[in-house]
């Protein structure tokens, strides 16, 4: 009876413990980086402001090789984030901005880009360092006028891949 006992409670702790470990992996699996400040495409989605597919849930893991140009990264889960006929809100903002990135995991960086019409203008050293939490970049666009979509791109120095973001903006 002892042995019945015993074994029933490895599997009941066994089913218990089973979707923690199914979550836990996930978790850590997409958490990167994003451009929370202005609010990018990705943030947007994340707060609701737009209707889009999975990347509500992960507004940090717009992750591709690194020289891509466009919003998704290449990803074809976040496809959406490449529709500039979606109603992306644009901020205000002048001709020299500041963008915050917030990031869930720091990996070591390589530098930071901004393109404005597919020109790239600030490239921004990140002297193979961890940031902290958030970093905040302030950026000329480069004489740019009305709306316009700004692509930042977070290169990681230690692997192949980049983290990617449009921020919609209606320079003043």
């Amino acid at each position: 009876m002892k042995k019945a006992t015993r074994r029933f409670t490895t599997i009941a702790s066994g089913i218990a413990i089973a979707p923690l470990v199914a979550i836990i992996p996930a978790a850590s699996a997409f958490a990167h980086g994003y451009v929370s400040a202005p609010m990018s495409r990705q943030a947007q989605c994340a707060a609701g402001t737009v209707d889009c597919g999975p990347i509500k849930w992960e507004p940090q893991s717009v992750e591709g090789p690194k020289g891509l140009r466009s919003c998704s990264g290449g990803n074809a889960r976040f496809a959406e984030l490449d529709d500039d006929g979606k109603p992306w809100q644009a901020a205000a903002v002048g001709r020299t901005t500041a963008f915050t990135w917030t990031f869930t995991v720091k990996h070591r960086t390589q530098n930071y880009e901004y393109y404005v019409g597919g020109r790239r203008v600030a490239v921004i050293d990140g002297g193979g360092e961890q940031p902290p939490a958030t970093v905040t970049h302030t950026v000329d666009l480069g004489g740019v006028s009305g709306r316009q979509k700004v692509l930042a791109v977070w290169n990681i120095a230690d692997t192949a891949n980049a983290f990617y973001a449009c921020i919609d903006v209606d320079v003043r």
